[in-house]
């Protein structure tokens, strides 16, 4: 066997192994070879016993696969076991190549921007590993014991859960029963047990979003205002995160540009210094100020 055709084919292994996704032709352009070579490897993958998983055009090798079992048992840390160990790293000294290399390597394995910062207590973070493991591998979920405050109840849910949220606090699924995408609470949770059912209405995930003023929905909407100094000061003050969408037009004003989830928000900022502002778009946000006017104007007679 050619030596660069075999380090084709370990380059793609690693690749239909991490954690994010790849369609055919980010496969074809990162290892530099044809789609008829790229069909070529996958085959022999699956004559070799791996297991391989196709969604649409994506492909990912299946870590049941009896070489990986062989592997993982010699090397393979849970996910608890990863933030513990990084934890341990961290205190180290950096000063020791050691330390560094081990760092590296830790972190091309694991997806620390949904595994760090979790203090939390032993079944949460039970919880937080079930539901990673089921976001990486596309598994419906069986939330128990989820103690919800609107209905005052106590039951199990069955969900397929694709976001954290609110770092790494709630977790965004679609309910099967419900048909509807909702926003759990892990601390709620009595445990999650992982099902062996992939994923059957990934079509109809949709992630809520937060805006800079701390409101969500599953929907944004586009706003661009003029500000003159105090109102783009006080923007920038009372919502830090905001001075990424601030852009300076000239010396005495600065547009603000992005979207939010309502107009709740950015609508009482924009009330509170009318004298200072001017709204660019959206015409939606333009009449939602003016019914708010209307109404207050209103409730003064």
């Amino acid at each position: 066997m050619r030596l660069d055709k075999f380090d084709r084919q370990l380059r793609l292994m690693i690749l239909l192994t991490q954690n994010r996704e790849y369609t055919l032709d980010q496969l074809c352009e990162r290892l530099e070879i044809s789609r008829r070579n790229l069909y070529y490897y996958i085959e022999g993958f699956k004559e070799n016993g791996f297991i391989v998983e196709k969604k649409g055009q994506i492909y990912r090798l299946d870590k049941s696969s009896p070489f990986f079992k062989r592997i993982t048992e010699l090397v393979h840390f849970t996910e608890d076991e990863a933030i513990t160990l990084r934890h341990v790293l961290e205190s180290a000294s950096d000063t020791s190549i050691q330390v560094r290399n081990l760092k590296n390597k830790l972190y091309k394995l694991y997806d620390f921007d949904i595994l760090s910062n979790v203090e939390v207590s032993k079944q949460v973070a039970e919880n937080i590993s079930t539901l990673y493991d089921a976001i990486k591998e596309h598994r419906q979920v069986i939330i128990k014991g989820y103690s919800s405050p609107h209905s005052n109840t106590t039951s199990d849910r069955a969900v397929e859960p694709f976001l954290f949220m609110n770092g790494n606090n709630e977790i965004r699924c679609y309910e099967l029963k419900s048909g509807m995408n909702k926003t759990f609470k892990i601390s709620r949770m009595g445990g999650v047990k992982l099902l062996d059912l992939i994923w059957c209405n990934e079509k109809k995930h949709k992630i809520i979003y937060t805006d800079i003023f701390q409101f969500s929905s599953e929907d944004k909407k586009p706003i661009k205002l003029r500000l003159n100094r105090l109102s783009c000061n006080i923007l920038k003050e009372e919502y830090p995160i905001a001075e990424k969408y601030i852009s300076q037009e000239d010396e005495q004003h600065w547009i603000f540009q992005t979207d939010v989830c309502s107009y709740k928000g950015v609508g009482r900022f924009v009330l509170g210094m009318f004298e200072d502002i001017q709204v660019l778009e959206s015409d939606e946000f333009a009449t939602f100020l003016k019914d708010k006017i209307q109404s207050m104007t209103n409730s003064c007679l």
